[in-house]
């Protein structure tokens, strides 16, 4: 379209969100794919060298290799898709290319070497495995500790902050805010070793994994070991058991792992959207920026909607890899190819939520005044301790005399005195039962918020 800008963008991950997902460009966009697929190819050259299959490369070959591999353009990558337009098989053209690069250089008697023994896919997996783990470690990761770099900074600041805590919606019993937040610190920095322990899987082993073509022109290699051992100097592992595709198993460990990290965060969303509406958390107002076309009060908290929204997004195509992926007819169909091409939506609605979710969080205010007063009007919330110490004291009436002071009522501190003082047990007891505040009666929570520091 002449004139096309990202106004024109069908998926807003490349209009709106531009430039939030451009780092996610480097690794899943159709130049980098193709880049990716040329390196694996020159990587394959030099190693089959070292091997001793392909003849020594001089110092200037190897430059000139190096080069290619590291500074692939544009250019190069439109020059591929213009072989396509012929071959109409885009890991042939990519062959192709290389042909003609090497046909002007001292590399010319070495290309019948290129894609020896291989097919597409040996190729095409072990590109996109090392793309999952370099946008992983540069771009995922990364997003993700600056957001549980924020959390714990939440923690730290409020692990001695009582606030009331909820079960069913209903005012349960004290907690402190930074209990609230250990929580979801603990579960995001589980995921987290999960998510970067990871090591993706590729195959290097012919047209049906069984090393045919390779082990046809050279029975005395060890082929499995070549395998294993290139594999490795790229960054993933060989799976040894494979047909012409690997079975996707282990991306998909992965793909559950970061789901279940999004599952978490959106877990953590809406308990602060929760928190905003009901005043806990107060947003910083921003000079200029607008609430509601109408109502000039509104202050909203739409970092946490938007992060809600594309993190359902990311996991609704996580769960669609999940239901795909494992299935494929005998050695192969193509139904999986344009799935994996798609990789870089999936991580780029995780990275606006990521982004979202660090914007919000940077606005977020915890509004203690709130938290103290909703604490007072709730003095009903130490009924759990009291019937508890009254039971210590062996009153056997203890709950139900409870339940009867409390269901569906609230407490003062003046009523929950009057009650203690009308009680029938010993001095120290009602001793125990004056100890007890809304503001105190915390439990352990500020040590556990702190151990998940740590």
């Amino acid at each position: 379209m002449k004139g096309m800008n990202e106004l024109h963008s069908l998926n807003p991950l490349d209009g709106r969100y531009a430039t939030v997902t451009a780092p996610l460009r480097e690794h899943f966009s159709e130049f980098a794919y193709i880049r990716g697929r040329a390196r694996v190819e020159i990587a394959y050259l030099i190693a089959l060298s070292d091997l001793g299959i392909v003849r020594p490369l001089t110092e200037t070959e190897l430059d000139f290799l190096k080069d290619l591999s590291e500074n692939f353009s544009l250019d190069d990558a439109e020059s591929v898709k213009d072989l396509e337009k012929v071959t109409r098989h885009d890991v042939k053209a990519i062959e192709n290319f290389l042909r003609e690069r090497f046909a002007r250089t001292s590399l010319l008697d070495t290309v019948s070497w290129l894609h020896f023994g291989l097919t597409s896919e040996d190729v095409n997996l072990t590109a996109q495995a090392v793309s999952l783990t370099e946008a992983r470690d540069t771009v995922i990761l990364p997003a993700l500790d600056e957001i549980i770099a924020a959390i714990a900074e939440l923690v730290r600041e409020h692990a001695a902050t009582p606030m009331l805590a909820r079960t069913h919606g209903q005012a349960a019993v004290p907690t402190t805010f930074g209990k609230e937040m250990a929580v979801f610190l603990a579960r995001l920095k589980t995921q987290r070793e999960i998510i970067a322990a990871h090591l993706f899987e590729a195959k290097f082993s012919g047209a049906i994994g069984n090393y045919n073509a390779m082990l046809s022109a050279f029975p005395e290699v060890d082929w499995r070991e070549f395998e294993e051992n290139f594999l490795t100097s790229l960054g993933v592992k060989a799976n040894p058991v494979v047909t012409q595709l690997i079975p996707y198993d282990n991306w998909l460990r992965y793909f559950q792992a970061l789901s279940l990290a999004n599952s978490i965060l959106l877990d953590f969303t809406q308990d602060m959207w929760r928190y905003i509406s009901d005043d806990v958390l107060k947003l910083k107002v921003v000079k200029n920026e607008v609430g509601s076309s109408t109502m000039p009060q509104k202050v909203n908290p739409i970092d946490f909607e938007n992060a809600e929204g594309n993190l359902g997004l990311a996991n609704a195509l996580f769960e669609q890899y999940l239901r795909k992926l494992p299935v494929s007819r005998l050695q192969r169909d193509l139904s999986d190819s344009t799935m994996r091409r798609s990789f870089g939506e999936a991580f780029g609605h995780t990275l606006v939520a990521f982004n979202s979710i660090l914007r919000g969080l940077g606005r977020c205010q915890v509004n203690e005044s709130q938290l103290r007063s909703t604490l007072e009007a709730h003095w009903e919330v130490v009924a759990e301790g009291a019937q508890t110490i009254l039971r210590a004291a062996q009153v056997v009436s203890a709950y139900d005399d409870l339940k009867s002071l409390t269901r569906g009522k609230k407490l003062d501190a003046e009523s929950y005195e009057s009650w203690v003082a009308g009680l029938s047990v010993e001095e120290d007891v009602k001793m125990k039962l004056r100890t007890l505040s809304p503001q105190t009666y915390i439990g352990l929570a500020k040590e556990i918020a702190e151990e998940s520091l740590d």
